[in-house]
Parts: C-alpha cells; structure tokens; sequence
C-alpha cells in the first residue's frame, strides 16, 4: 500500500531540502569517504541519507519525529545504517561504538536548537573530526564574524576559540519544502585538538561576554566594573574605552585569565 511521505511539522522546525543540486553540492563538499564514522543530525526524510550511505560510510542518524524514525526504518536498508530515535540536544557520542575513530557531523539543523545543539557538541569535541551543518545565514554571520563588525557577538568568540570555521555556501529558501522565511548557508567547523589561546576558566569568560555583550554599547570600563576597576585596566593592557565588539578572541582569553589569576580562581 503506497504511504506518503510525512509532512514537516512546525514544532520541530522541520524544513525538508529537496533541491538535488543543493544535496549534491552538500555531499560533494562533505566528501564522505569508505568505513568513517559518519552521524547525521535530522535526517528529515532521507535525501542526504541515502547519498551519504552511497560513499561506503557507516552512518548512524539521529531524529526526534516519531513519524521520520519509521519512514525511514521503512525505507532504509543498509548493514552500515544504524537509526536512533533520540533529541539530539541530549544525545551522547559516547553511546556510539567508535572503535578508536572520530566522528564526523552533519546535518540541517531547526534554527531554534542550532546554537545550544553547537555547544552541547562541543563538550565532545575531543571525540569528533569535523562538522558540517545548514544553518541560518545570519547565525553563520555572527560564527564567522571579525571584532569591530556589527555581527560580531558572544557566539563569534566562544565558537572562534574551540574552531576552525568556514562559511562554504548560501542556500535559498525554495530549496525546502516547506519554504523557509529565512536564508540557510552551509558552514564547516573543525574543533582544534588543542585551543589557540590556553584558557583559565571557560565558565569565567562565558561570564565576561554575557555582561559585556548584553551592554555592547556601553564601554568596557562600564560594562565589566564589576570585573575591574580602573586601576586594573592599566595592567591589563586593554583600553578601556573600547566595546565588547572590539576586542579580539586573544583578549577576551587574556582578560578571562587575568581574572581568574587575581581571583586566585
């Protein structure tokens, strides 16, 4: 008996690619190859599924939708194919049996859990090779943002320090159905095995960049008084007259270390 496809459902943020070109072009730049280790995040109805299982890669898939999970079961068969029912938000690597190999990452990921999915990868990072995800263009934007740009944020600076990221591609809307109100781009992130710049604390500089950067248009002085007074700038060697926006990835390490050592933390 023919079944239809399942639909996309808007809780979920579900927006199925269907644009062979764009898969090819997404497949072509992951460039799966024999025996990796290989997880896809959303599969929604298969269609890089397939092509990625096409390399000779061993994939396992994680997807929340009941509906997705049997359609898939259904129309699935491959011995290097393994499909888990899971939210990846709380999805551990761990559970998957490696064998000694890293884990390489794609998938399109619902705009409303890029980010915290992103971090909560990133806390396994040592367990994973590289990423390759479909986000929204303008996330990508503030990934990939230079100090001194309107882009840059909190999420350039945490993601530049753990990343190598590259912005590849822009995507349009009418390659999904349901279109999508918002432009996607393709983007690559390569998790250093050791960070640019040592860090003392990570919970410290999160702290630095949230009150900075929920006041980005007040100075430094005033925006991190609770931090430093104005003695310490001079040590620290950071006018305190510029914005949360000017400071590079090197000095919020350097002011988060500096802290941490006159804390005795």
């Amino acid at each position: 008996m023919f079944k239809p496809d399942p639909k996309a459902k808007k809780r979920f943020g579900q927006n199925f690619l269907c644009d062979e070109s764009i898969i090819d072009r997404i497949v072509q730049s992951f460039d799966a190859k024999p025996n990796e280790r290989i997880l896809e995040i959303g599969p929604g109805r298969g269609a890089l599924t397939r092509k990625l299982l096409a390399s000779g890669a061993h994939l396992d898939v994680i997807e929340i939708d009941r509906d997705l999970v049997q359609h898939l079961s259904e129309t699935i068969h491959a011995p290097h194919f393994h499909l888990h029912e899971a939210d990846a938000l709380h999805f551990s690597v761990q559970t998957l049996d490696l064998k000694g190999q890293t884990l390489r990452i794609l998938g399109n990921l619902p705009y409303n859990i890029s980010t915290p999915l992103l971090f909560h990868l990133l806390t396994q990072k040592t367990m994973i090779k590289d990423m390759l995800f479909m986000l929204q263009k303008e996330v990508v934007e503030r990934m990939v943002a230079e100090p001194g740009t309107k882009a840059y944020g909190r999420l350039s600076v945490a993601l530049q320090l753990q990343c190598k990221i590259t912005a590849l591609f822009s995507v349009p809307p009418q390659a999904f159905n349901p279109i999508p109100k918002v432009q996607s781009q393709i983007v690559y992130l390569q998790p250093y095995t050791q960070l640019p710049f040592a860090l003392t604390s990570s919970v410290i500089l999160s702290d630095l960049l949230r009150d900075a950067f929920n006041q980005r248009r007040k100075v430094l002085h005033n925006s991190l008084h609770a931090y430093f007074k104005s003695e310490d700038w001079k040590l620290l060697g950071i006018d305190p007259r510029l914005r949360a926006e000017n400071i590079t990835v090197a000095q919020w390490v350097h002011l988060a270390n500096v802290y941490c050592s006159m804390k005795n933390l």
